[in-house]
């Protein structure tokens, strides 16, 4: 059964630090006919379930805490039956959404499997100290979530982030892939490796 990458865009909102931000975010479902990861819990379970349809669920992996990537994390799970995963660094983000909430921790180098490919998890911090990203390499295609955009690095002047931390995460993990693969992101449109790693010189300049 061919392995394919299906995507939703919801809407809602992002609060950290007191401030709430309007948000549209990607959330990314990844495997075949019968059986699916959903990468990001964001805004809308129905909307999440539907682009499932009948489809397994083998794992709801959630890029980072912030709350637009897991405000529907737990009736995802409920509804499917799939345990909600999530590197253990981003823990006191989660609790601010799941207070009483337990999660399966994720961790750098492990590997899920869906639809007889591998995914493959690196810890990406800066953005999150939690953040990770998401490496099929038999799609030629890494699920970024907040790390790297088209146009640069994820956000980093907000509680919990820190832009040497992000730019050595994207420089010493995601530059090593080849330049390209597709780079499917939390938000906004896709990119290449091999578009974004020209432009490192200018991120440093502009700061975060």
């Amino acid at each position: 059964m061919t392995v394919r990458v299906d995507f939703v865009v919801t809407s809602g909102t992002f609060s950290l630090d007191g401030e709430t931000h309007e948000v549209d975010n990607n959330v990314w479902i990844v495997g075949d006919d019968h059986e699916v990861v959903i990468i990001d819990a964001a805004h809308d379970a129905d909307e999440i379930l539907a682009a499932v349809d009948d489809r397994a669920v083998k794992a709801i992996i959630c890029t980072h805490a912030h709350d637009d990537h897991i405000n529907v994390a737990e009736d995802l799970a409920q509804a499917t039956d799939a345990l909600v995963m999530l590197h253990p660094a981003d823990e006191p983000l989660w609790r601010h959404v799941y207070p009483d909430d337990d999660f399966e921790p994720l961790f750098d180098g492990e590997v899920i499997e869906v639809a007889g490919i591998q995914l493959q998890i690196l810890h990406t911090p800066g953005h999150a100290p939690g953040a990770v990203c998401v490496y099929a390499p038999a799609l030629n295609v890494l699920f970024s979530g907040d790390t790297l955009f088209r146009g640069g690095p994820g956000a980093t002047g907000r509680s919990f982030s820190d832009f040497p931390t992000i730019i050595d995460s994207i420089t010493e993990r995601l530059f090593e892939l080849s330049p390209e693969t597709v780079v499917h992101t939390g938000h906004g449109d896709s990119t290449t490796i091999g578009e974004e790693a020209p432009h490192l010189h200018e991120w440093l300049q502009r700061g975060h």
